[in-house]
C-alpha cells in the first residue's frame, strides 16, 4: 500500500502519548498521519488535506461514549466515504446506537499489535477503494459486505459492485454458482446492507428437508393438522417477517411446493397447514442454486413462472478455479479465522500456495477451507510444503518446488503477482509483534543456511550475503551452537 497514492490518515485522539505511539508505528509502515484533538480536527483537516476524499482513513481514540458518538456523527457528516477505525475492542463500543455501530469499519484493540493494526488498515483500504469506485458510478452504500468477500480478482470486484447496486433495492435476487462458492455469504451480506438489516435473516435449505415436511417448515402448521403435530409451529416466513428469507438450493424444491411458493410471492399471503386464517407477509426473497434452472424448465422439473419471479436480479458466483489469484488472500482469511476461534494455526510456504493455485477446486472455497483445517490438525503451527499436501493437491514439478521453497516468505502471494510487494501480502499470521516475528524469521533463515552449508559458517555467511563475523555474532545472540568451520 503506497500511502502517497491514497492520502493521509487522520488520527483524532486527545491522549498525546497514545497518539504519539500510534503515529510512530504508522510512520514505520510508511503511512502519513495528521494528528488532531477532538476539538481541533476540523481545523487540522483544512490545513492538512486538499479535499475530504484525500482522508483515506480516520482513527478515533478512546473517548467517552457521548464524545465518541458525536465524533463519529461529525466525521461521517463531513465525509461519508471515510473509513472509521476506533481504538479499543469491539465490546468497548456496545453502548453506541446501532446506526453508529454500522458506520465503524474496524476496531483496533489496545495494546497495539502488528497483526491487528495491519488487519484494520486492510479493511479500511478495501472500504475506501470500493466506496470511491461506487462514488464514481453514482451509487454508494455501506461496504461492510466486502469484509466477507476476500480477494482482488476482477471476478470478486464485479460481485462487490453489483452487490452495492442491488443491496437496498426491494427486489428478489437469484444467486447461482457451483457448490461452495459462497452464495449464502453473498445473501447474508446483501441483507446486512439493506434497509431490512435490523430484521431477521432466515435461511432454509430446500434440498435438505424431506418434501412432505417442507411446506410445514416454510408456512408452519396448526396443532392437530396432521399426525405428530402436537403444537402450533411457526414457519420460516413468519420468522423472517420484515426481514429476508433465503431459499437455498431452490432447484431441489418439488413441483407441488413450487406452486405454493409462487402463490405467496404473487399474493404476499398464505395459511398455515391446517389453518384457515390468512397471514400476510412482508419478506424479501433471496434464492440460490447450483443447478441450471433454465435446463430444468425444459425438462419440466422447475416452473417457468416461478423462475421469472425469483430471477429478477441474478448474481452468478465465480468458481474458485476462475479466480486462483485470490487463493493467497483466502488462505490468510481462513487461517485468521482459525486463530481467532482458537482452533489452531498453520502456514503454507510459497511452493504449496503455487501448487494450490493450479488445483481445479471442484468444492471451491469450502474445499479450500476444509484443507486448511485439515493441515492445521496435521501440522499444528507448522509450515506446510507441497509434499505435506494430500497427493491430489500436488501440481508442481520438483524443480519448481526447489525454486519456490528458496523464498523466505511463508505466507504471501506468488512472486509473479503484482501485489506481492504490498504490506498486506507480508502479514505474519500468528499475531506476534513485528520485532519478534523478524527475529524468528532471521533465526530460521540462519539455521537453514547452516544446514545447507553443512555447518560451515563461512559458506552460510556467503549464502546470507553477510560477513562471517556478523553471522557469528547473530549465532551467539540466538544461542545457536557453532560447528567446526572447515574453511579456516
Amino acid at each position: 500500500m503506497n500511502s502517497a497514492d491514497h492520502g493521509k490518515i487522520l488520527l483524532i485522539d486527545d491522549d498525546k502519548k497514545s497518539s504519539h505511539d500510534l503515529t510512530v508505528v504508522l510512520d514505520f509502515l510508511g503511512e502519513r498521519v495528521a494528528v488532531a484533538g477532538s476539538r481541533s480536527w476540523r481545523r487540522v483537516v483544512q490545513e492538512e488535506f486538499r479535499a475530504p476524499e484525500s482522508v483515506r482513513l480516520a482513527m478515533i481514540g478512546a473517548h467517552t461514549d457521548d464524545l465518541l458518538a458525536k465524533l463519529i456523527t461529525e466525521v461521517k457528516h463531513w465525509e461519508p466515504g471515510v473509513p472509521l477505525v476506533l481504538l479499543g475492542t469491539a465490546e468497548r463500543f456496545n453502548n453506541l446506537p446501532d446506526e453508529l455501530r454500522v458506520l465503524i469499519t474496524a476496531t483496533l484493540p489496545l495494546p497495539l499489535t502488528y497483526q491487528s493494526l495491519l488487519d484494520a488498515l486492510h479493511k479500511a483500504q478495501v472500504y475506501f477503494q470500493h466506496y470511491n469506485r461506487l462514488r464514481d458510478i453514482g451509487g454508494v452504500r455501506d461496504y461492510n459486505m466486502f469484509r466477507s468477500l476476500v480477494g482482488t480478482s476482477a471476478e470478486v470486484q464485479r460481485i462487490r459492485q453489483i452487490m452495492g447496486q442491488v443491496a437496498d433495492k426491494e427486489v428478489t435476487v437469484l444467486i447461482t454458482g457451483e457448490s461452495g462458492t459462497g452464495k449464502e455469504v453473498v445473501a447474508r451480506n446483501l441483507h446486512m446492507n439493506s434497509r431490512r438489516c435490523g430484521k431477521p435473516f432466515v435461511p432454509i435449505n430446500c434440498g435438505a428437508i424431506p418434501p412432505e415436511l417442507l411446506e410445514s417448515e416454510l408456512f408452519g402448521h396448526e396443532k392437530g393438522a396432521f399426525t405428530g403435530a402436537i403444537a402450533t409451529r411457526v414457519g420460516r416466513f413468519e420468522l423472517a417477517e420484515g426481514g429476508t428469507l433465503f431459499l437455498d438450493e431452490i432447484g431441489d424444491m418439488p413441483l407441488p411446493m413450487q406452486v405454493k411458493l409462487l402463490r405467496v410471492l404473487q399474493e404476499h399471503c398464505y395459511e398455515r397447514i391446517g389453518g384457515t386464517r390468512t397471514i400476510h407477509t412482508d419478506v424479501r426473497i433471496f434464492a440460490a442454486t447450483h443447478k441450471n434452472l433454465e435446463t430444468m424448465i425444459e425438462a419440466g422439473t422447475f416452473r417457468q413462472d416461478l423462475y421469472y419471479r425469483v430471477n429478477v436480479f441474478p448474481i452468478e458466483m465465480p468458481a474458485l478455479r476462475e479466480r486462483a489469484d485470490d487463493i493467497p488472500f483466502l488462505l490468510n482469511e481462513l487461517i485468521s479465522r482459525l486463530e481467532h476461534e482458537k482452533r489452531g494455526s498453520v502456514r503454507f510456504n510459497s511452493s504449496a500456495i503455487a501448487s494450490m493455485c493450479r488445483h481445479p477446486w471442484p468444492g471451491n472455497v469450502r474445499e479450500l477451507a476444509n484443507l486448511v483445517e485439515r493441515m492445521a490438525i496435521l501440522h499444528p503451527h507448522g509450515i506446510v510444503g507441497v509434499h505435506d499436501l494430500p497427493p491430489k493437491f500436488r501440481h508442481l514439478a520438483e524443480d519448481e518446488i526447489v525454486s519456490l521453497e528458496s523464498l523466505p516468505l511463508l505466507q504471501a502471494p506468488l512472486p509473479s503477482d503484482p501485489r506481492a510487494g504490498s504490506p498486506q501480502a507480508l502479514l505474519p499470521l500468528n499475531g506476534l509483534d513485528l520485532k519478534q516475528y523478524l527475529a524468528n524469521l532471521e533465526r530460521d533463515l540462519i539455521e537453514q543456511a547452516l544446514n545447507d552449508s553443512g555447518g560451515i559458517v563461512a559458506r552460510a555467511a556467503d549464502r546470507l550475503n553477510i560477513r562471517r563475523t556478523t553471522l557469528v555474532e547473530k549465532m551467539r545472540k540466538y544461542d545457536m551452537q557453532r560447528k567446526v568451520d572447515e574453511d579456516e
